[in-house]
């Protein structure tokens, strides 16, 4: 059965983690709706691809516009089936917005599946959902993490945790381990003809 989900993002999310959940959710079968606030469907986001290349942080470079698909001020958690939060730089000042946060403890509060990746986690933790959970991230946000009173899942960066509806990940390599938890939180089937 086909799941309605909201992909929250904003400009200079990392590409990756915005494009292949969007895609991937869509090739699968459900709807997906990707908003921004303080724009509307249509409009686009200027993403950012972060690569290990060897240095002591990620590099940043120029990533894709993004189209939205929907509008950020409609949306409601009592609408849709999960969330799905990307990384990059976006969540840094997304949870600095009232309404991201009401929306996101909204999803929490209905216990429905959170997925969020990378600094995705700052979201979560500016929401004071992580208290006592085991979440991952980028290492370089856990102590933001923990400074919100979760407990940081220091996993390798290709794999994903699973705490009750939280669902998350240390960066983009992590994809198939991360969507597969999440779609099995999601109770997706996928059969083959």
């Amino acid at each position: 059965m086909s799941k309605k989900i909201l992909l929250l993002c904003g400009d200079f999310a990392e590409d990756y983690e915005t494009m292949v959940p969007f895609q991937t959710l869509l090739a699968v079968g459900h709807q997906v709706d990707a908003v921004c606030p303080d724009k509307k469907a249509g409009e686009q986001i200027a993403t950012a691809i972060h690569d290990f290349e060897g240095h002591q942080t990620y590099s940043e470079k120029p990533g894709h516009n993004f189209t939205l698909t929907a509008d950020f001020d409609t949306v409601s958690a009592d609408d849709y089936d999960a969330l799905v939060i990307p990384g990059g730089r976006a969540p840094e000042y997304l949870r600095l917005n009232p309404k991201v946060i009401e929306l996101v403890q909204a999803f929490n509060e209905q216990g429905k599946p959170i997925a969020a990746i990378c600094h995705g986690v700052l979201i979560l933790a500016a929401a004071d959902i992580v208290k006592g959970r085991n979440v991952s991230c980028y290492p370089a946000c856990a102590p933001d993490l923990q400074a919100a009173g979760g407990l940081y899942a220091d996993i390798p960066i290709d794999a994903a945790y699973t705490d009750g509806n939280l669902i998350t990940a240390p960066a983009w390599p992590a994809h198939p381990a991360w969507m597969a938890q999440f779609l099995k939180s999601l109770g997706t089937r996928i059969m083959f003809d």
